[in-house]
């Protein structure tokens, strides 16, 4: 992998992550569309380092209150906000993490080695979860704020990052600001609960695939340049959805699913 290639990578990769158009649809693409050879299991391994660091450090205050709360709730028996909200994240991330495992399995041999059919897939799930997306967000009510999500809600959120999992191109903040949203949770609330969800999952692939580590240029590369754009998308993100709505992202998601297909079709 060239050091071009690992910059481009490592932007796409920044970009994608948090906003709800699927990383890894734009990380399978890229390489399918310019030719490029297929990206090492190392390398994919450093954007996700990249992304995750730049959850922790724009979360920073937010996370050194959730461990804090976490102890003093069941250390010193003293509840708190913060205290349930850590175990929300972790209670609800167990499930979670079980079942993604399970669909990504079953996903494998359903889906197989064919570039082109993950291609397919990838457009077709581009597209759904576009308009469902658009309409969820349309039509749900902002009715509860970050604060006072409870935990039946947290854990519909984080067991619907199995189906990313599944199905490459339905993207995991996408799936959860979308269920977000269709239980009543405002767009701002959305999209942090959904990067507090990522944190966990992420540090746990990132850990289990450790053994994949290659620590040359393109792995440093592809850490630094996913953290810094990953960085700055947290920021745009959670200040847009102050006043915007997922529309764009959605149109967004069916405009390059369509391009999919008819590349697809040219090529086949």
């Amino acid at each position: 992998m060239t050091i071009i290639q690992s910059i481009i990578l490592g932007i796409v990769q920044g970009l994608t992550e948090f906003l709800p158009i699927s990383s890894s649809a734009h990380l399978n693409l890229f390489p399918w569309i310019f030719g490029w050879q297929e990206m090492p299991a190392s390398f994919d391994v450093a954007l996700h380092i990249g992304t995750l660091l730049a959850i922790i450090i724009y979360f920073y205050k937010d996370w050194k209150d959730l461990i804090v709360g976490g102890y003093n709730q069941t250390i010193k028996k003293k509840p708190t906000l913060e205290g349930k909200m850590f175990w929300y994240i972790v209670l609800a991330t167990i499930p979670a993490g079980i079942l993604s495992l399970v669909l990504d399995k079953i996903s494998e041999k359903i889906v197989g080695d064919d570039l082109n059919v993950q291609m397919l897939i990838i457009a077709i799930t581009l597209i759904v979860l576009g308009i469902i997306l658009y309409e969820v967000d349309r039509r749900s009510k902002s009715t509860t704020d970050y604060e006072h999500i409870t935990f039946k809600q947290s854990l519909w959120i984080a067991c619907s990052q199995a189906l990313a999992a599944a199905f490459p191109g339905v993207s995991r903040s996408g799936i959860t600001m979308t269920v977000a949203r269709g239980l009543g949770v405002d767009r701002e609330s959305s999209a942090k609960f959904s990067f507090m969800l990522a944190m966990p999952i992420t540090l746990a692939a990132v850990i289990f695939d450790i053994t994949d580590f290659v620590f040359n240029a393109s792995f440093f590369i592809g850490i630094i340049t996913s953290f810094l754009v990953g960085f700055a998308v947290i920021k745009f993100l959670m200040n847009y959805l102050k006043k915007g709505s997922f529309k764009a992202f959605a149109v967004y998601r069916v405009i390059v699913g369509i391009i999919v297909i008819i590349l697809f079709m040219v090529r086949t």
